[in-house]
């Protein structure tokens, strides 16, 4: 700890730019204001956040290894923006071991307006879009800000009205005063209410930073000198509602029209509300577990099944059917349920899952709900069948009701259980959940109910939902039990630590440390990643956080929740990369300090995902005053055949397959790439994954079309091959993902059972066609003495074949990334850092994501 510490704080939650220094007071737990500043920043909030960060500290004369605390706005509000901050702070703060102390970006506005000698009733009002706000009333006095009710979103008709309403009501009270950034659109809305603050009243400002910071401090809600409580994992923002994809899927499957119980969803007549389409026979792919189940959000169709089990669970006090219908429509409700297959307990995987009969069908073995209230999520029900108990069904289906509550605001948890039932008192005590009174003679017999409280984080934090923890995050969880904030759900993702090939498995002794050591992120997409490669060229780490279990259940990838994961999971991801490579090391524990250089992917890719990924690597590179290096996702797939063959160099012809890309690229040298020939509309992994998805088969596409292709017959449907003989090396996937789903509708439509292996086995084959015959002319074209794949679709082991077998017949140099390194992955995005690093091609503190890039020119 430096002998004078200090705070910085930040926050982009809305078109402004606000920044606080303050110098940290342990024996008064006061924030000494130092300097603020705060500048407009439309949409350039990612362009100018830590270059005037950076230019207030050298103002200051404030060394960046004095920060003892990092502060961030939390929001709610623009999702970009918070996002902005958020990852930028954890960045900054993971690199300087930093705490990271988050508030509320309402309250920091009301603290600037306490600041200004506002005095009394006060409701902030922020900009929500789509015609929404969020309004927070507070009480202001000569001792501080005293906020009276939870963060929330509602209509900016609906707030106004309710604060007009409570004025005439409370006329005695006093005069309400109303500021916020949500007043520069509903102003007149809003303006019955009350007095309206001047407009430089509106937004958050440094001063507010750093007052809301300090009260956080002396009420024991934070200790800016603790990083270990305030662990930059542990943060997450407030977002006070689910993704719009989430919030429509609970719409639909709240109406109670008849659906396939294998699918949950309906799969013969049309819905009442629109026609038939590829959706209404997909399967809601909700990844089972290794208990052969799965978990979705409740539809009104389980209803009955619900009450059944509610008979059968919970007596004279079940809810009937109606009940539970009444319930999925409401907006602060959450429902989840658990369903295997219908042969019992032990009748292995369930349906959906590979090998699994559609015809088999599931059943309910488990459900959950909860109800949000003032930042409280209130458990509702929990039941579990009887016979499918022991598996850890209760524990994983209060995960999913917390985490939803999360996203809807909430920050604690409680319910009601029978004071007789010890078993369900200590099962929510392993929770992190306590008693805190009893309510008599609660239920029907008139046996007292015990009522049980705790923090979300605890609820969260004990699900391992779809894969293996991030083994450190989840031990600080447990060894801090004061954390005020929620932690990091890696839990929720799947942790993969790459060994990619045996000559980088060797442990190497810290004395032949190897210069520069490079950690690269990818967050392109679905993929958390982070990987450390040192002067040889040599992977010492290669960490990826699969986000493919949350996104399974829509058919794909959903740009809103893969950015939220993202913000979840990087800070876990880069200290298991940093841990992983120390012990390859030989060395205790590898720093931010201990490395050279920081590289990430700035394009192409989703861009709410690139900038989560772009700001936390800006914000590390900076605190630890390491070059930045930035990175193209697609070099980053041709470097990936570096892993499996080490001495792979061009000139080369590359096939970059993937769900978002399709094309040939002539590799004349490292960094010098011509396109020959790119997709013009689909994809060819986005075209496995609609046929996958309009044969019911679950996402990701590749892989379930490629194991039912291999049981099929390739030659049994003639589907098109689009562009095969147009003379050029471009490719079109839209036509035959049509002539696919409208063969598959004709064939349903005739009351014939479908061929699925021969209609993947024949659609494969139409896509392997035209790919071979491209890359011959390619290789024919440009005389290239190798050939290599980059993409995702790259791991198809059908294509695979097709290549080696042209390869062969070309006489030409076949070289293929290991299977692991198909998919995206930190490692291909670090080899390309080292080589960039190399050359002194660094970014700066304004660089940015963007979702298109021209591979063909230099960056």
């Amino acid at each position: 700890m430096p002998e004078t510490a200090y705070a910085l704080a930040f926050d982009t939650a809305n078109e402004v730019i606000s920044i606080g220094l303050g110098r940290l007071n342990a024996a008064a737990c006061a924030v000494e204001p130092v300097a603020a500043v705060e500048v407009a920043a439309h949409r350039a909030s990612n362009t100018q956040l830590l270059v005037r960060v950076d230019a207030l500290l050298r103002e200051s004369g404030v060394e960046r290894g004095q920060l003892a605390c990092v502060c961030v706005g939390r929001g709610p509000g623009s999702f970009t923006g918070v996002r902005i901050a958020m990852a930028t702070a954890k960045g900054a703060a993971q690199a300087l071991g930093a705490a990271l102390v988050g508030v509320s970006s309402l309250d920091v506005v009301a603290w600037h307006a306490w600041a200004s000698g506002v005095r009394g009733r006060l409701a902030v009002v922020a900009d929500a879009m789509r015609k929404e706000v969020y309004p927070v009333r507070y009480a202001l006095d000569d001792a501080g800000v005293h906020r009276l009710e939870a963060d929330r979103v509602v209509k900016a008709q609906v707030a106004a009205r309710e604060l007009v309403d409570e004025a005439s009501s409370d006329a005695a009270v006093g005069a309400l005063q109303l500021t916020g950034d949500g007043l520069a659109k509903y102003a007149e809305l809003f303006a019955p209410a009350g007095t309206l603050l001047p407009e430089e009243l509106w937004a958050p400002t440094g001063r507010g930073l750093l007052l809301a910071l300090q009260d956080a401090w002396r009420t024991g809600a934070a200790d800016p000198l603790d990083a270990q409580r305030h662990n930059p994992a542990f943060l997450l923002p407030v977002y006070t509602r689910l993704s719009d994809a989430e919030e429509n899927e609970r719409i639909r499957l709240a109406k109670n029209d008849p659906k396939n119980l294998a699918t949950g969803v309906q799969d013969a007549a049309p819905r009442r509300d629109q026609r038939a389409t590829m959706h209404d026979t997909a399967v809601l792919n909700a990844r089972p577990d290794e208990h052969g189940i799965t978990y979705k959000p409740l539809d009104a169709a389980h209803a009955e099944d619900v009450a059944a089990m509610e008979s059968q669970v919970m007596g004279s006090d079940a809810w009937n059917a109606a009940l539970v219908a009444d319930e999925l429509p409401r907006a602060d409700r959450t429902w989840w349920a658990a369903y295997a297959s219908g042969e019992g307990p032990d009748a292995g995987p369930a349906a959906g899952s590979e090998g699994a009969s559609s015809a088999r069908g599931t059943v309910l073995v488990g459900y959950a709900g909860g109800m949000v209230i003032d930042g409280q999520v209130q458990i509702l029900k929990i039941g579990t069948d009887p016979a499918w108990r022991r598996r850890g069904i209760a524990r994983q289906l209060i995960s999913r009701v917390a985490s939803d509550a999360r996203d809807l605001g909430a920050t604690t948890c409680s319910l009601e259980v029978r004071a007789s039932n010890a078993g369900a008192q200590a099962f929510y005590e392993s929770l992190g959940m306590h008693s805190i009174g009893k309510r008599p003679h609660y239920y029907s017999d008139r046996e007292d109910a015990v009522i049980m409280e705790g923090p979300l984080q605890g609820v969260i934090g004990s699900s391992a939902v779809g894969g293996a923890a991030d083994a450190k995050a989840l031990r600080a969880v447990t060894e801090d039990a004061g954390i005020q904030e929620s932690p990091v759900d890696v839990a929720g993702m799947t942790l993969r630590v790459d060994e990619a090939h045996d000559a980088q498995k060797a442990a190497q002794p810290a004395a032949q440390l190897e210069r520069p050591l490079i950690l690269a992120i990818e967050s392109s997409c679905d993929e958390t990643a982070a990987a450390i490669v040192d002067g040889k060229g040599n992977l010492l780490s290669d960490v990826v956080a699969s986000q493919i279990d949350f996104h399974s259940r829509f058919g794909g990838v959903v740009p809103e929740i893969a950015s939220r994961k993202h913000i979840e999971a990087i800070c876990g991801v880069c200290d298991e990369c940093l841990d992983v490579a120390a012990q390859r090391l030989g060395m205790e524990c590898l720093t931010w300090s201990d490395l050279d250089g920081v590289g990430v992917t700035y394009a192409p890719g989703l861009v709410g995902a690139l900038v989560v990924g772009v700001a936390f690597a800006k914000g590390a590179a900076w605190a630890a005053d390491k070059p930045l290096v930035g990175v193209n996702h697609l070099e980053g797939h041709m470097y990936a055949n570096k892993i499996g063959a080490p001495d792979f160099a061009p000139p080369a012809v590359v096939s970059l397959v993937s769900g978002g890309n399709t094309m040939l690229v002539h590799m004349r040298g490292w960094g010098d790439y011509r396109v020959l020939g790119a997709t013009i509309d689909d994809a060819v992994g986005e075209a496995f994954d609609k046929v996958a998805k309009a044969l019911g088969l679950g996402y990701p596409g590749g892989p379930v079309v490629s194991a039912q292709g291999a049981k099929g017959n390739p030659k049994a449907i003639e589907f098109p091959r689009a562009m095969m003989h147009s003379g050029d090396m471009r490719f079109s996937l839209s036509g035959l993902k049509t002539a696919v789903v409208t063969y598959i509708n004709n064939e349903r439509a005739a009351g014939r059972e479908l061929n699925v292996p021969d209609i993947c086995a024949s659609f494969e084959a139409a896509v392997v066609d035209v790919q071979v015959k491209k890359a011959e002319m390619a290789l024919r074209e440009t005389g290239a003495p190798t050939f290599c794949l980059g993409g995702g679709v790259a791991a198809n082991p059908v294509l695979r074949a097709a290549y080696e077998k042209l390869c062969k017949k070309m006489q030409v140099r076949l070289v293929m990334p290991p299977l692991s390194a198909c998919g995206d992955n930190a490692g291909m995005i670090a080899l390309v850092a080292l080589d960039r690093f190399r050359q002194g091609k660094f970014y700066g503190l304004e660089t940015d994501a963007q979702a298109h890039a021209d591979l063909e020119q230099e960056y």
